[in-house]
C-alpha cells in the first residue's frame, strides 16, 4: 500500500497537467488545445497494525471539458465549451439562488 500511495504522489502533478491540459493538436495549420477542469480523490483507512484487521481504499476522479486554447498565426485565444459551462453554471446559480434566499428571509425576521 506504501508504494502504491508514493507512486501516486510522484504522479500526481503530471496526471493533472496531462489531463487539464490535452495534447495539442493540429488542423489545417491550427493548433487546438484541449482544458478541462480535473479533480481527483483518493483515500484509504485500517484498523490497527494487525494484518487481519479491515482495512481498504478507493478513489475517483472527473473532468469538465470547459473549451480549448486556439492558436492560429501568432495569436491565442480562449474558446469556451458553452455547454459544459451551462451544465456547471446552472446548478451554481441554483444553490446561489436558494442560499441569498434563506439569507434574506433571516435578514427579515
Amino acid at each position: 500500500m506504501t508504494n502504491l500511495a508514493l507512486k501516486l504522489a510522484e504522479n500526481a502533478r503530471y496526471i493533472g497537467v496531462r489531463s487539464a491540459y490535452g495534447d495539442p493538436v493540429q488542423i489545417e495549420g491550427v493548433t487546438i488545445v484541449p482544458v478541462a477542469l480535473v479533480q481527483y480523490g483518493f483515500g484509504g483507512g485500517g484498523e490497527g497494525d494487525d494484518a487481519e484487521g479491515a482495512a481498504g481504499g478507493g478513489g475517483g476522479g472527473m473532468a469538465i471539458p470547459i473549451g480549448a486554447y486556439v492558436k492560429s498565426g501568432g495569436a491565442a485565444r480562449f474558446e469556451p465549451n458553452v455547454i459544459s459551462l451551462l451544465a456547471v453554471g446552472i446548478p451554481f446559480v441554483w444553490v446561489s439562488g436558494k442560499a441569498i434566499a434563506r439569507i434574506i428571509r433571516a435578514l427579515k425576521r
